[in-house]
């Protein structure tokens, strides 16, 4: 007891040092993740071409994508105009309520811009990136895909990345433009920095 005692007092005198190096540590860690989803940010890797596009999912509305998903669409099929890819692959799930995927809407789209749905693939397994991107491994060589480019806004990027390797995707990026708002790096530094401790798929199951 009197041995407990003596290690008991040494732990709580050492704590607040102890406290101190782990806040030191968390803040070297997510301000070098920061760096690395900023630059990455930047990266954009179309030119190199793949099998297909696949556009990661965001709201859609009754079957209208909102401007985020449109923007995410249009590259895409820039990206298949310009013969960079031979398919476009459009992604995401339904909200509750809704009565579209957000792959449908995404198929609907592009379909009105002029794609044959021999060039278009829709998955609608799965409500996050990481459900989205993993659903795409599962499907992709039933398409004849070994390589992609995925779409989805710059911020997006570094986590993009990650979890295509984690996934099994042999995937480039090919991200929207646009400015990158503080809030959402924040936001995605964090997702990051949790996602490489933890493992992505732990991660998402957990959100």
């Amino acid at each position: 007891m009197a041995l407990f005692l003596v290690v008991l007092r040494r732990f709580i005198k050492w704590l607040p040092g102890l406290l101190v190096w782990v806040l030191a540590l968390g803040i070297l860690y997510f301000g070098a993740t920061y760096v690395q989803v900023w630059m990455a940010s930047g990266a954009d890797e179309a030119q190199e071409g793949a099998d297909a596009a696949v556009v990661l999912g965001a709201a859609q509305y009754d079957g209208e994508p909102s401007p985020v998903l449109a923007a995410r669409l249009d590259r895409a099929f820039a990206l298949y105009e310009a013969e960079l890819v031979s398919m476009i692959v459009t992604t995401g799930a339904n909200q509750p309520g809704d009565r579209f995927t957000q792959g449908f809407a995404g198929y609907d789209y592009l379909r009105g811009k002029g794609v044959p749905d021999e060039n278009l693939v829709v998955i609608i397994d799965g409500s996050s990136t990481y459900q989205e991107l993993a659903a795409t491994a599962v499907q992709a060589s039933r398409y004849g895909i070994t390589t992609v480019l995925l779409v989805s806004d710059q911020y997006h990027s570094f986590r993009l990345r990650q979890i295509a390797e984690e996934v099994g995707l042999d995937a480039r990026l090919a991200p929207t433009s646009g400015s990158v708002r503080l809030l959402l790096m924040g936001r995605e530094t964090l997702a990051v920095g949790l996602g490489r401790i933890l493992g992505y798929r732990r991660l998402d199951a957990w959100g």
